[in-house]
């Protein structure tokens, strides 16, 4: 099993530490319509701010890892409940929401170097809106 399915199987169980062991200690998270955040701390802090927002599940899950495992993409849908308002958002009053989504990874001595999340935020804003 490849550190990315291992990293959203943790996603998925709501285990911020096993993601963090997914990690390498600089880390760059880049986050969907926001700034990269370097180092395990921040992405510690990025997770404990979504977990009191959201309530996500990821299904529909496919992997790519090229050939010598330097990177790799992942394509699923978000399944989530809108929990807490958060900043500039729309308010949130338990909505729910699916959306399509990917992440691309690099990779490096079997840890992840890098994540970046896409998602399309004017569609999730249209349904919780």
């Amino acid at each position: 099993m490849s550190v990315v399915n291992r990293y959203f199987d943790a996603f998925n169980a709501g285990d911020t530490d096993a993601m963090l062991d997914c990690l390498t200690d600089d880390v760059a998270h880049h986050v969907n319509e926001g700034q990269v955040r370097t180092g395990k701390a921040l992405f510690a802090d990025f997770c404990a701010h979504m977990t009191r927002c959201y309530a996500e599940n990821l299904t529909d899950m496919q992997v790519f890892v090229n050939a010598d495992e330097t990177r790799a993409a992942a394509e699923y849908v978000v399944n989530g409940t809108y929990l807490q308002t958060d900043a500039r958002l729309p308010a949130a009053r338990n909505q729910t929401y699916k959306l399509p989504a990917g992440s691309f990874f690099d990779l490096k001595d079997g840890k992840i170097a890098r994540v970046t999340t896409y998602y399309n935020l004017a569609d999730w804003t249209a349904q919780v809106a």
